[in-house]
């Protein structure tokens, strides 16, 4: 008999995703019972169901199509939705299937009935729940046409566990990629009119900084003079020697305001208009001048880089040639760990076409410094904030790319979250390298505190920053789940361990232990 579960599986490989990130349980068996019988469907279980969701959107920004996640229930949804939201900011395709009670058992309010559709809808403006085990293949197939409509986004499909078990015909349909658009000619030649005000900028995001999209725009930047700036929490970054690097809106909103302080145009290509993270007491969140004229190039969902061409094209800027610089990278012999030196090391050996997840928080400015002279890479920051995100975000695209040495730079704090993901790093023998930034203390709030105006910050108020007390022993823990760790607190230490981690596959930790004022 041919299930719901079998239809499931063989749905999502008529429409290539072959892999599945799962944590289940009851209600999803007949689901892991069917991997056995469709055996092209690679399912790699993780230990908390938000690795499975952070490594669904490290695996789509790696290649650009969606995984799908297996998750048990509204609890099991409910554990993964903090990196579902990082997905939904980073455009990520993803579908996600999520078990539900059987039919006739929800009528009882058992004792892990919830309300899964409202829990999807916080990440998911898709969300259908299957009623016929013989539309599972369609609304399988519809749930990846809303995955990957552009720009991307978190699909939820909710599979009650008698659909599963049932008797079921009829494979979903192959749903076709959709194309993006590009701008259209009189969108080009208004922005084409703006480029050569030297008081306009474009602002970069989405795959409006992928190597095509930087190529054209350091053209027009060459040929114009017009500023080139790259959107902040972006997916994906194409940076290293050689690739034309814009400026990033700085994260807080006094450095941004000044960048963009006499700005009368602003082009969005990809990317919508800049406001601070946070707001902060008699501080602007609108970091535009007021009287900054917005416009669009590409929207979201359209194609930047084609976009970019053709305004390259209009402003005769197609044939321009940029120079790219790049600055040696210097390593000093020895001395206490810092950032800086951290920075220079990572630089200096990272492999050329590595894909780096960052997650640094508040030790990522003196390292992203050095690694504008790096070998050409790809990197995956924090897109909403849900910290959390890289060790899960690694797995996902070491699983996408094995022949790519993945690189998690992840501070101590925010590795705490998902820490479980080294255990799957370990499983599925994955290449990646995790550098813990340990400085045992939540160091953003000590500058969120202050930004913030907070009042009387004395004993309690500190326990609640300070992590240490005890020290976190990463090199243990990782130890614990199967992945080879050292500690690094010299340069000479972590320059060694770095130097010897890249040169071999599988996984790998280093404890870097940052001594900050």
């Amino acid at each position: 008999m041919t299930t719901g579960a079998n239809i499931l599986l063989q749905t999502l490989l008529a429409n290539s995703i072959d892999t599945c990130f799962m944590n289940p349980g009851t209600s999803e068996m007949h689901f892991v019972a069917a991997l056995d019988r469709v055996r092209e469907m690679r399912g790699v279980l993780c230990l908390f169901e938000g690795v499975c969701s952070g490594a669904a959107d490290g695996y789509a920004r790696a290649l650009g199509k969606p995984a799908a996640t297996l998750l048990h229930l509204g609890p099991g949804l409910g554990n993964a939705l903090a990196n579902f939201h990082n997905a939904r900011k980073a455009h990520s395709p993803v579908v996600s299937i999520v078990g539900e009670h059987s039919l006739n058992h929800l009528k009882y309010d058992a004792p892990l009935s919830a309300d899964i559709e409202t829990f999807a809808r916080t990440v998911s403006e898709h969300v259908r729940t299957c009623r016929n085990p013989h539309e599972i293949g369609t609304d399988v197939s519809a749930t990846i046409a809303d995955a990957i409509q552009p720009p991307g986004q978190v699909a939820m499909l909710i599979v009650p566990a008698n659909l599963s078990w049932s008797a079921a015909e009829g494979v979903g349909p192959v749903i076709a990629k959709p194309e993006r658009q590009v701008a259209s000619g009189d969108v080009v030649r208004r922005a084409a009119s703006l480029v050569r005000n030297p008081r306009t900028a474009l602002l970069l995001g989405g795959s409006a900084l992928n190597p095509r999209g930087l190529e054209a725009a350091a053209r027009l930047s060459a040929a114009t003079g017009v500023r080139i700036y790259m959107a902040r929490n972006v997916a994906r970054i194409w940076s290293g020697r050689g690739r034309f690097q814009p400026r990033q809106i700085p994260y807080f909103p006094e450095p941004a305001i000044e960048m963009l302080r006499d700005l009368e145009n602003l082009i969005l290509v990809e990317a919508k208009a800049p406001v601070s993270f946070f707001g902060y007491p008699g501080t602007p969140g609108w970091l535009a001048p007021e009287n900054c004229a917005i416009s669009l190039l590409a929207d979201l969902d359209e194609d930047g880089p084609a976009s970019l061409e053709a305004l390259a094209q209009q402003c005769g800027a197609a044939s321009a040639a940029p120079a790219f610089g790049h600055e040696p990278v210097t390593v000093p012999d020895d001395g206490t760990l810092t950032l800086d030196s951290i920075g220079r090391v990572i630089a200096a050996h990272l492999p050329e076409d590595a894909l780096i997840s960052e997650e640094m928080v508040s030790s990522s400015e003196p390292v992203l410094t050095h690694l504008a002279n790096a070998a050409r890479h790809e990197r995956m920051p924090v897109t909403g904030g849900s910290i959390g995100q890289a060790l899960p975000v690694a797995v996902g695209a070491a699983v996408a790319c094995p022949d790519r040495k993945v690189l998690a730079l992840e501070a101590d704090g925010s590795g705490m979250y998902t820490l479980q993901a080294l255990w799957t790093m370990a499983r599925e023998n994955l290449n990646v390298l995790t550098v813990i930034f340990a400085n045992r203390r939540y160091r953003i709030l000590d500058i969120e505190m202050r930004r913030t105006g907070a009042d009387g910050f004395g004993e309690i108020a500190n326990n609640m920053i300070d992590i240490g007390r005890p020290d976190l022993d990463w090199v243990s823990l990782a130890k614990a789940m199967g992945v080879s760790a050292t500690r690094a607190a010299t340069i000479a230490e972590f320059h060694a361990q770095f130097r010897d981690a890249v040169s071999v596959n599988g996984p790998r930790l280093i404890e870097a232990v940052v001594e900050e004022g």
